[in-house]
């Protein structure tokens, strides 16, 4: 995995080494130099090395692959995302890239098969001209964290305001603006930002702009995620483009309710009233709305919360999960 420090692709991929650890499963990670990740995955039990994944000059990580897959002799190797898939060492082996975007298909011509976290995903690789029977689907699960809540008065937040919480690196796709927009409607609410990004600046000048500044905390990017989500009132996902949505079933886990933009993922997900709620990509006033609606009623509360775990449970869960891909582990393992 070449992923940069932070991000929920990233996180992920943490969660299922770990998950397939506690499966029995004997893996070896390799991935860029992340000091917290190699910390994390070496705790779960997992052997760990770290390269580079430079550019088209860099010779070292793709001959280091090569001898690692030659000691390692693995029945599977699975590529995490474009700049992994790309180098994938040829050997005995199956070679799986799994996908949580609209990637371009070029970087997966070493692999035998696919693995997409969405369905919209899946129909994408195959209308891009990649064997329907190469491509599976299988959807991401969020672990439930065993941490306490932050207190309610984290951050400076008093006591009596309403905690909205957003988790998502500070990027144009993840429409935190307009979540800050939205704040301007929603008066007794705080909203914790929690992430990193090249757009915190251009963020913190608009909550000034807004005049919302002393209720929007930047909280950096944090890996107490269970703790945050306990604290919560209510999660926002205000993405303008979102092809999974980790932090909607990291939601339904930890009940919270969820208010999301209808892009990729999260329409995919969400049964509008059911287990989240709903808003038009880019409509901030649609979204102050649905969460003013949303912290007024309890009733409403709380069966999202009970919707949203009933369907974590049975589609999202870490079995299931760790279920799906072994099966494709095998069967593409026995055929090679």
């Amino acid at each position: 995995m070449a992923g940069g420090a932070y991000g929920g692709a990233e996180t992920f991929f943490e969660d299922l080494a770990a998950a397939f650890a506690r499966a029995g499963v004997r893996q070896r990670a390799v991935i860029r130099p992340a000091p917290a990740r190699e910390a994390k995955l070496t705790a779960a039990g997992i052997a760990v090395d770290t390269l580079p994944f430079g550019g088209p000059l860099d010779l070292y990580t793709p001959w280091r692959l090569r001898r690692i897959a030659a000691a390692e002799r693995p029945d599977v190797v699975l590529g995490w995302m474009n700049r992994a898939c790309r180098v994938l060492p040829r050997g005995p082996f199956a070679r799986i890239g799994r996908l949580g975007g609209y990637y371009d298909l070029k970087y997966y011509r070493r692999c035998d098969a696919l693995i997409c976290n969405t369905r919209d995903i899946r129909d994408y690789v195959i209308r891009a001209g990649w064997p329907a029977a190469r491509a599976h689907y299988i959807p991401n699960f969020c672990p439930a964290l065993p941490e306490p809540a932050l207190p309610r008065a984290s951050f400076g937040t008093p006591a009596a305001a309403r905690i909205l919480l957003i988790l998502a690196r500070l990027e144009e796709t993840k429409g935190i603006d307009i979540a800050i927009a939205a704040l301007r409607r929603i008066p007794d609410a705080v909203l914790w930002i929690a992430g990193e990004g090249g757009l915190r600046d251009a963020l913190q000048r608009q909550t000034v702009d807004d005049g919302v500044a002393a209720r929007v905390r930047f909280l950096g990017w944090r890996a107490d995620r269970g703790a945050l989500l306990k604290a919560a009132d209510a999660v926002l996902v205000p993405s303008r483009h979102e092809p999974f949505g980790n932090v909607i079933v990291n939601a339904w886990v930890h009940d919270v309710p969820v208010v999301a933009a209808a892009s990729e993922g999260p329409r995919a997900l969400i049964e509008h009233g059911s287990d989240g709620l709903l808003v038009p990509v880019g409509d901030a006033a649609a979204l102050a709305d649905a969460v003013s609606a949303l912290l007024a009623r309890p009733d409403a509360r709380e069966r999202l919360i009970a919707g949203g775990r009933a369907k974590a449970a049975a589609e999202y869960s870490e079995t299931a999960v760790v279920r799906g891909y072994l099966e494709v582990f095998r069967a593409l393992a026995d055929r090679r």
